[in-house]
């Protein structure tokens, strides 16, 4: 590299977060329950205090500020600020406007998130996000907090991966409430896309000005076998499932079959995205396979010859290949909207691979970005070492480390070199031979890495 990949004046350059993730003793909420039942969390973790950002959050702005951070992406804890039914709480509120407070005085930009996987137990009990009554609860919750908050948000995220929630609570059954059932899936994912509709036109109601936009996992699709027609169509038919159906309806309102029986615009849906929050991180490859007759007869896996990430509870985590960020943009740019990184990132517990991780990432960014497609920022995942849903604190995402005994935090390599892209607005050729010298080479070979993006659906 002899030259600087420079990024545009006003580039938000930041970390994401999520509130049961940090903040600590979330008891309220279904996630608490279900990490207190034997065999849910991988090592049976629990997320306890977390890193104690309820009660110490601004230690950490502190770091953000440091690695020159002007965005950071954090969430709020519904379970906290309606504890009860039509109960809302003041002192959440004001912790929740202390914090905003906080960031704006360092000079950071809060991104809020509204929903990020976790529900309180009084919803769970009359049945969650199956109950289409529940949209109208988010609604009323959303206009709570934009009252109270609004003025310090520029930026909402109204739902966090619908999909994958949906996928994991109600297919898979990792997440909870650990059932599998397509159509419940189906139907959650339809109330969480609907709730997203109701609240971007709640925001837009209370603040004209602010700017609202969903949360989707995009995530590659490759046959595992090119030469298989069945593997191809398993290919195309999961992309649809996954990345289409999850996104498509927030801009043309239509929740099709398998969302609804009876496809028909949803009224509050049409057109309710100023941006598209993209979160990447690996590709995945879909086989065909008997045995999988729960999950459409599709298996999946990360695809071969490619460098792997850490190892969680089932296997690598991801594959690492930076043409998927670019895929990821280009998927999302069809929808003409506004595109943000809101999360992209990789578990490294010693650090080797997250250096050259980051910049070739952001080399993709660059790239998209330079053939005009309109990428306003990026948001590594995560600023520290958080609990990792069912993976409990087994995989290490953070730029700063966490012991999770004493609460230290230590900065790690990555961290350092993020915090100098962030202050420079650039990827310079002393940064890259300083931090990881071939980060702009593919792990295999760069004809490898664009044949297998060719392969993406």
């Amino acid at each position: 590299m002899t030259t600087a990949l420079r990024f545009p004046q006003g580039f938000r350059w930041g970390t994401a977060v999520s509130s049961h993730q940090v903040e600590g003793n979330n008891t309220n909420n279904q996630w608490w329950a279900w990490e207190n039942v034997p065999g849910h969390i991988w090592h049976g973790d629990k997320s306890g205090i977390a890193c104690n950002w309820w009660k110490q959050a601004e230690r950490d702005f502190d770091l953000a500020a440091q690695l020159n951070q002007n965005s950071l992406r954090l969430s709020l804890e519904w379970s906290r600020i309606e504890p009860e039914e039509g109960f809302f709480d003041q002192s959440a509120l004001r912790r929740y406007r202390r914090m905003l407070e906080e960031l704006h005085s360092r000079g950071i930009e809060p991104m809020v998130t509204l929903h990020h996987f976790t529900n309180p137990l009084w919803l769970e009990v009359k049945g969650g996000w199956e109950n289409p009554d529940t949209v109208k609860k988010f609604r009323q919750y959303v206009v709570r907090v934009v009252e109270y908050l609004g003025d310090l948000v520029p930026m909402w995220c109204t739902v966090n991966e619908p999909g994958t929630y949906a996928l994991e609570g109600y297919l898979t059954g990792l997440f909870p409430p650990g059932k599998k059932s397509f159509s419940r899936a189906f139907r959650v994912l339809a109330n969480l896309l609907k709730a997203h509709g109701e609240a971007y036109r709640a925001i837009h109601m209370l603040d004209g000005k602010a700017r609202v936009g969903l949360v989707k996992n995009l995530r590659p699709l490759a046959p595992q076998d090119p030469s298989s027609p069945t593997d191809v169509r398993l290919a195309h038919l999961f992309s649809y499932l996954f990345n289409d159906l999850g996104l498509r309806p927030a801009v043309d309102g239509w929740l099709r079959f398998p969302l609804s029986f009876r496809p028909a615009p949803f009224g509050p849906l049409i057109d309710s995205l100023d941006f598209v929050g993209v979160n990447y991180y690996s590709p995945t490859t879909v086989g065909f396979s008997p045995k999988a007759y729960r999950m459409l007869f599709m298996k999946w896996g990360v695809p071969e010859g490619v460098e792997v990430s850490d190892s969680g509870r089932y296997g690598p985590y991801g594959a690492i290949v930076p043409e998927g960020i670019y895929w990821a943009i280009k998927y999302a740019s069809q929808f003409g909207k506004p595109i943000y990184i809101t999360e992209n990132g990789i578990p490294d517990a010693d650090d080797d691979q997250r250096p050259r991780f980051i910049l070739s990432h952001l080399a993709q960014v660059h790239r998209a970005m330079s053939e005009g497609y309109d990428v306003r920022g990026y948001y590594y995942w995560s600023l520290i070492d958080n609990f990792e849903w069912c993976e409990g604190w087994g995989l290490r995402f953070g730029l700063i480390a966490l012991d999770t005994k004493t609460q230290k935090r230590t900065l790690r390599h990555s961290g350092e070199m993020y915090g100098k892209i962030a202050g420079e607005n650039a990827i310079t050729p002393e940064i890259t031979s300083e931090y990881a010298p071939k980060a702009m080479e593919n792990g295999n070979s760069p004809a490898f890495a664009e044949s297998l993006l060719r392969r993406f659906t």
